[in-house]
C-alpha cells in the first residue's frame, strides 16, 4: 500500500492547523508557504476535509481555515481515510467494499492481508494531531 500527496500533504496541512490551533483562522496561503506545499492543491485537500467536518472555512478579511475539532481529537487515520479512501492493501479486505473474489471465503492469504490492514489502521487511529505536535516540540527542543 502506498499513501498519494493527496494524504501526504492533506496531514502536513492539517499539521499546521494544529500547530496553531489556539490562533485565529489561518490562510491557507500561509498554511502553504510553511509547508511549501501548493496552495492550489491544498484547496482541493481542504475541500474535501471541510466536507468531511474536520476543518472549518472562515470568511472575511480575517478569513481561513481553523480544525472543526480540538487536535486530540482527530487522528491520523480521520484524514487518512477522508483523502485516500478505505485503508487495505488489496481489494479483498477493503472493509467499505471488498469487490469481488471467487475465493473469498477460503482464501488463506485473505487473512494475513486482513491483518495488515488492521495493524495499519490501529497505528494512525492512535496518533492524533495534538500527539504530532506534542513529537514536533520535543524535537525542536533537541535541535536547541
Amino acid at each position: 500500500m502506498k499513501l498519494s500527496t493527496k494524504g501526504h500533504y492533506g496531514l502536513r496541512a492539517m499539521f499546521d492547523l494544529a500547530l496553531h490551533y489556539s490562533e485565529n483562522p489561518i490562510p491557507l496561503k500561509t498554511v502553504a508557504e510553511r509547508q511549501q506545499l501548493s496552495e492550489n492543491y491544498l484547496e482541493q485537500l481542504i475541500a474535501a476535509l471541510r466536507k468531511a467536518g474536520l476543518v472549518n472555512s472562515v470568511r472575511g478579511p480575517q478569513g481561513g481555515y481553523i480544525l472543526a475539532r480540538r487536535p486530540d481529537e482527530i487522528t491520523v487515520g480521520d484524514i487518512i481515510r477522508v483523502l485516500e479512501g478505505p485503508i487495505a492493501p488489496l481489494e479483498c479486505v477493503n472493509e467499505t467494499d471488498p469487490g469481488d473474489c471467487d475465493q473469498f471465503n477460503y482464501c488463506i492469504s485473505r487473512n494475513v492481508w486482513a491483518k495488515v490492514r488492521d495493524s495499519i489502521n490501529d497505528v494512525l487511529d492512535s496518533i492524533s494531531l495534538a500527539d504530532m505536535c506534542l513529537e514536533a516540540e520535543q524535537i525542536e527542543q533537541q535541535r536547541k
